[in-house]
């Protein structure tokens, strides 16, 4: 059952979210923003409100989230209601996918891989930016779980993890990069794009749909 009661009920708190902490999220944008194709047709799983969907030129964008995706189709984006474990696309419809944060909410992170797996043509590049569940925001997180409206119910992932997840769906595992070195709370200033991963919280990873 996808996790989407606190979204619906509190999306406005979620909007207020990237205003208060706007040096965290630039920092985000700006680490996925190499990773994501110029041209093509691209897909967000879990596109919630369009927060990186519309930046970052991303035309269509699913959520099970009514309320979520009016945000989302406000910032112009192309919106389909659903679940990222059942994708409404026909086999081969994107050139690439973006899923930010949403590993952590859905359902089975394996179903909704093998789905993307399905949508995308093959040779087609799939980005997923998340929150190292062995990072020092991640603990944080996990220790204060229960306090958040949203991630109460999150499931986190470390890298190994996601990597192994996405070798089991038949992509082939690219380019690693990382950013938010610092606590979410101590983050005043943009941060850069590192390399590699295990020194920052969030963690973008590029992978290859095989055929």
């Amino acid at each position: 059952m996808p996790r989407v009661i606190s979204f619906e009920t509190h999306h406005e708190r979620y909007e207020a979210w990237f205003k208060k902490h706007e040096a965290a999220y630039i920092s985000e944008l700006l680490a996925l923003r190499p990773f994501i194709p110029w041209e093509g047709r691209g897909v967000e799983v879990g596109v919630g409100s369009g927060r990186f969907a519309a930046p970052l030129g991303v035309g269509v964008g699913v959520d099970p989230s009514p309320r979520m995706l009016a945000h989302a189709a406000a910032r112009g984006i192309e919106v389909v209601e659903g679940v990222a474990e059942n994708l409404p696309f026909a086999n081969g419809s994107f050139d690439y996918a973006l899923v930010v944060t949403t590993i952590c909410f859905v359902d089975s992170p394996a179903a909704m891989l093998t789905e993307l797996w399905r949508v995308l043509k093959p040779g087609s590049p799939l980005v997923i930016g998340f929150i190292d569940r062995e990072s020092t925001l991640g603990k944080d997180y996990q220790l204060h779980q229960a306090e958040s409206v949203f991630y109460r119910e999150a499931t986190f992932y470390s890298a190994d993890e996601v990597t192994q997840l996405l070798l089991e769906a038949g992509f082939a595992v690219g380019t690693w990069g990382q950013t938010l070195a610092h606590p979410l709370a101590e983050t005043r200033e943009i941060e850069p794009l590192r390399a590699g991963r295990g020194q920052c919280a969030f963690v973008v990873v590029t992978a290859t749909r095989k055929p």
